[in-house]
Formats: C-alpha cells, sequence, structure tokens
C-alpha cells in the first residue's frame, strides 16, 4: 500500500487558524487506499525543513504532499517550482527574518514539483473550485518547507517520491473583519486537497 506523508503548518501572523491544517484534519483518511502519515510543522524556516526531512526518513512515503496558506491568493494554487532564496517580510513564528539568504549554497537554482500538477488542477476545477497551476510559491516558509524537501529527495537519491506543494487561501472565519480579501470554506478547500491526493494516488496506478 501506498504511504502518504501531508503537511500543514500552524497558524501565523497572528491568525488563530491555519487553514491549510484545519482542511487536512477534516479529511476522512480511511477512504483512500493508502496510508497517510498527517503532520503539523511549526512556522519556521529552519524547524521546518527539519521537522518534515525527519519524516520523511521515519515513514519512507511514496508521495509527499504539503499544503499551505496563502493569505490574499484568489484559488487553489498547486505550486509548479520551489526557488532557492529565503527572503521574508515578516517574521517567522520563532522571530527569523531572513533577507535574500539562500536555502542551500550546495542546492540548484530550484527544484520543480513532481506530482501531476495539471491533473491536479483539472479535477479540483470539477469540483467548481477555483484552482490553479503557480509559478511562485513565495520566499516565506512554506517555499523554503517545498525546495529544502526537494532537495533532500535529489541529494538522497530518492526521485521516486512524488512531491510538492499546494497553497490554500485564507478560510471563510479568517476575514470576517478583512474586507475584499478572497476566503473558501474549510469543507471545499479539504476537497481540493482530497482530490489533489487521489489524483496522485490515481498517477501511481498508472504506472
Amino acid at each position: 500500500m501506498l504511504r502518504i506523508l501531508l503537511t500543514g503548518f500552524e497558524p501565523f501572523g497572528g491568525e488563530t487558524i491555519n487553514p491549510s491544517m484545519e482542511a487536512i484534519r477534516q479529511l476522512d483518511l480511511t477512504t483512500f487506499p493508502a496510508e497517510i502519515y498527517l503532520y503539523e510543522v511549526p512556522v519556521a524556516f529552519y524547524d521546518s525543513s527539519r521537522y518534515v526531512i525527519e519524516r520523511i526518513h521515519e515513514i519512507q512515503p511514496d508521495i509527499i504532499m504539503m499544503i499551505g496558506q496563502a493569505g490574499g491568493r484568489k484559488d487553489v494554487s498547486i505550486e509548479r517550482i520551489a526557488i532557492n532564496v529565503d527572503d521574508s517580510a515578516i517574521p517567522d513564528n520563532n522571530g527569523v527574518l531572513p533577507k535574500d539568504d539562500p536555502i542551500s549554497i550546495f542546492g540548484e537554482s530550484a527544484y520543480f514539483s513532481t506530482l501531476p500538477i495539471k491533473a491536479i488542477v483539472e479535477n479540483i476545477r470539477k469540483l467548481h473550485i477555483p484552482c490553479h497551476v503557480s509559478n511562485s510559491a513565495g520566499t516565506y516558509v512554506c517555499n523554503h518547507l517545498f525546495y529544502s524537501v526537494m532537495h533532500e529527495l535529489h541529494e538522497r537519491h530518492m526521485k521516486h517520491i512524488k512531491a510538492g506543494f499546494i497553497h490554500v487561501p485564507y478560510a471563510n472565519e479568517q476575514v470576517i473583519h478583512k474586507q475584499h480579501l478572497f476566503a473558501l470554506e474549510i469543507k471545499l478547500i479539504s476537497k481540493a486537497i482530497e482530490s489533489a491526493i487521489r489524483t496522485t494516488i490515481d498517477s501511481f496506478n498508472l504506472k
């Protein structure tokens, strides 16, 4: 049976929830033809990557799907690429505030997702949930984690593992007092993630 490592983030930036974690908590993990290992990741540049990489070597997953919040976006964003830079306008939850720092001085300039990103977008849109392929995961903790994981898989010759990152917009409850910000219901975000997981599992079955 396939093993899937699925991660969301803790709240940050003054928020009390993070829709990435709330949405994956709503998944019924018993309905998937796979073993799913779900973890909450700290919004901290160095701790996030260290924690998830430890889980990768512990679990030996076939699929790694990382979910994060991108407040202000107007859809579910399936990330195509992670870049080798940390550059933050706000500190992480440990107070770290990097400026134009390389994530790895030995790593590639960028790594691409190995999830079936176009198929994921197509299937999420069939659920009438807005979704697109994004060509920028930003330069905050989400990109740091995405890049660090892809770099680890590259360096450790674990390219057989399908891995990638998905950004989700604010949840409705986060924008009650924030005018003109796009948001989705947690249950719709959860449906989108469920679809992404099932699409990726199906891509294994087509081998």
